[in-house]
């Protein structure tokens, strides 16, 4: 297994062969990367970039990946850690987060320090160093909310640079990274500016019946986490239990008109407002209307409490799971005309 940390004394670091992933991706498949090594800062990462002899990889918490049976790249597991607060003002505190912090334990963090923000967040898996990629949200708050710069790697010529908030182009789980940047960085910390005084987001989802049923009439900050965390923990599997990597599926966004016209179709159609007059439709409740939620094929299944997870029961294949994934993509377009689009990473070839 790989260590939790690394000292920065040591001048060449080791690589693994044929390194098996299994524990480090959440969906629990099998599968062996080519070579393996970790790193804990930038001179450690400049010393992997150098070493590898095949296309890098960079891993995170194995959180938003699909892997192959067998990885060709080098991987380079990220693991700068720590948090420190780098200014201080009346109404806000901006924090540095190492891109291997995992990503709920800088916001149980923020949450102990009585720092808001980021409490709709919780549970998310995952890296610090990964959210900026995917813009990570849930309940009504993106990643983009709280977000300041980053400091990143080039892969190619080692150098360092600083990426603001406009140059990261943050979209609906999408950024920069994900796109013309895609491959050619790696994220080394991100600074993130949070609130003394928050204004709570409790608008979305179930967060105000679970405030209501726990009779909380005035919340705070750690009332908004332990909200969030519960229903979470209700509707999502934890990997440690069932392999999964979360949502596997992006809410689609579709034109006002043909939302009203599903809506005529399906009156129960949930639909929230999106930008350019767009509406974002929960790719769960479409997955579940058309009958998967709890389907299997094989060892590969859809969730029986949430639809949008796709889950490994025990013996799946990173094949069997994009199998039943396409299956779903073409009945959902089928019968609602809607393109479902996949949010987790699939790496290698598994079609």
């Amino acid at each position: 297994m790989p260590p939790d940390s690394w000292d920065s004394n040591i001048s060449s670091m080791p690589i693994d062969t044929n390194y098996s992933l299994v524990a480090l991706n959440t969906f629990g498949v099998r599968s062996t990367c080519a070579a393996y090594t970790s790193f804990a800062n930038e001179d450690q990462l400049r010393e992997g970039l150098e070493q590898a002899e095949r296309p890098v990889f960079i891993l995170g918490g194995g959180s938003n990946i699909l892997l192959p049976d067998f990885l060709d790249n080098t991987v380079l597991h990220n693991r700068i850690m720590g948090i420190r607060i780098l200014s201080t003002h009346p109404e806000t505190v901006t924090v540095r987060a190492g891109g291997g912090v995992l990503w709920h334990d800088l916001v149980t963090w923020a949450v102990d320090q009585g720092l808001g923000g980021l409490e709709n967040l919780a549970l998310i898996p995952g890296t610090a160093g990964a959210a900026p990629i995917q813009n990570i949200g849930a309940y009504g708050v993106e990643l983009t909310d709280r977000f300041v710069q980053l400091t990143a790697m080039n892969r190619a010529s080692q150098a360092i640079r600083i990426f603001d908030h406009a140059e990261c182009a943050f979209g609906y789980r999408d950024s920069f990274f994900k796109g013309e940047g895609r491959d050619q960085w790696v994220i080394l910390d991100v600074d993130l500016r949070l609130s003394r005084n928050p204004e709570l987001q409790l608008d979305y989802g179930a967060i105000r019946d679970v405030l209501r049923d726990r009779q909380v009439g005035q919340p705070g900050i750690r009332d908004v986490f332990d909200a969030v965390v519960a229903i979470r923990q209700s509707k999502l599997p934890d990997p440690a239990e069932i392999g999964n990597a979360g949502s596997f599926f992006k809410n689609p966004v579709i034109a006002e008109l043909a939302f009203r016209n599903l809506k005529d179709r399906y009156p129960g159609l949930p639909g929230y407002p999106g930008e350019d007059g767009m509406v974002k439709v929960p790719a769960g409740w479409l997955i579940d209307q058309a009958g998967w939620k709890g389907v299997r094929r094989g060892d590969a299944g859809v969730h029986d409490r949430q639809a949008l997870v796709l889950v490994n029961h025990g013996q799946a294949t990173a094949q069997e799971i994009r199998g039943l994934a396409r299956e779903i993509m073409a009945d959902i377009h089928d019968r609602f005309g809607i393109d479902l689009e996949q949010e987790v990473n699939i790496l290698g070839n598994l079609d």
